[in-house]
């Protein structure tokens, strides 16, 4: 897929977000990038690059207090030949975005790993 439909995927998730998250999308960059750097790799302790398929760096809402101001951007990463090579279609690609763009949101307004995967287990039952 070439790097403009990627992209278009990517804040088309955006802007399908309920407006109560969009709104509050506040000092947060959306990058996309091919592939995660080694250093951030290490960090998480991961070996391959396609495991890791998008990547919230900064400071979540429900840790910003008083002094929370003239801080540089959060960022949301997106890595797109990760996220390619997971998938075996263009359906996929999109569905895989989806899913990535929201959990790393969701991590930008303070929800952690596991929270998301008791929600997405949950998801899965009601299917």
């Amino acid at each position: 897929m070439d790097y403009q439909r990627f992209e278009e995927l990517v804040f088309k998730t955006i802007e399908a977000l309920p407006a109560e998250f969009k709104n509050k999308l506040e000092n947060v960059d959306v990058l996309i990038e091919d592939w995660p750097r080694p250093a951030q790799l290490r960090g998480l302790r991961l070996r391959h690059p396609s495991e890791l398929l998008g990547l919230y760096e900064g400071i979540p809402h429900t840790n910003r207090g008083g002094n929370y101001s003239f801080v540089l951007p959060d960022k949301i990463t997106i890595f797109q030949k990760s996220i390619e090579a997971t998938c075996h279609s263009e359906r996929e690609i999109e569905k895989e975005i989806g899913e990535v763009v929201r959990h790393e949101i969701a991590h930008h307004f303070g929800i952690g790993d596991a929270t998301l995967r008791k929600i997405e287990s949950q998801k899965r039952k009601r299917k």
